[in-house]
């Protein structure tokens, strides 16, 4: 079996925001997968996914903080800033956590472990409604 949807998702400020419950609002076939893989594919160069902590939201915090240290804003060096300074440093830190992940399905529930939870990654100051691409693939139960 494959199934694609999109899920659109409402604007989001800047920061990690866990999305793990849109998600599965927007499969509820997922429950009658006995086997399978969910991609996830964010069609933007300025927001990300990742997969980390969903219990305590000071992970979220300090994961936003470690970002914006790392790859900082108006750094003399970049050339790319007519879209405003928060533009470039969004596209790299986007670059490095990525556009795209992979889940495996076990039983009808996404097979993540006890503590995880998906990200989305809003690196812009006002990124606006973000698009991601939804596509369960596997054997169903039965």
């Amino acid at each position: 079996m494959w199934l694609q949807r999109e899920l659109s998702l409402a604007p989001k400020a800047r920061g990690f925001h866990l999305i793990t419950g849109d998600v599965l609002e927007a499969l509820p076939e997922l429950v009658n997968m006995n086997t399978g893989l969910l991609n996830l594919f964010i069609q933007h160069t300025s927001a990300s996914l990742t997969i980390n902590e969903n219990a305590d939201p000071s992970v979220r915090r300090d994961f936003e903080s470690v970002m914006s240290h790392l790859v900082p804003e108006n750094e003399p060096w970049y050339s790319h800033t007519l879209e405003g300074p928060d533009d470039l440093p969004a596209h790299i830190k986007a670059s490095l956590l990525g556009p795209s992940l992979t889940i495996p399905v076990t039983r009808g529930a996404l097979n993540l472990g006890v503590w995880q939870g998906v990200y989305l990654c809003e690196h812009r100051n006002h990124g606006g409604r973000r698009t991601v691409v939804l596509t369960l693939q596997g054997q169903p139960a039965g």
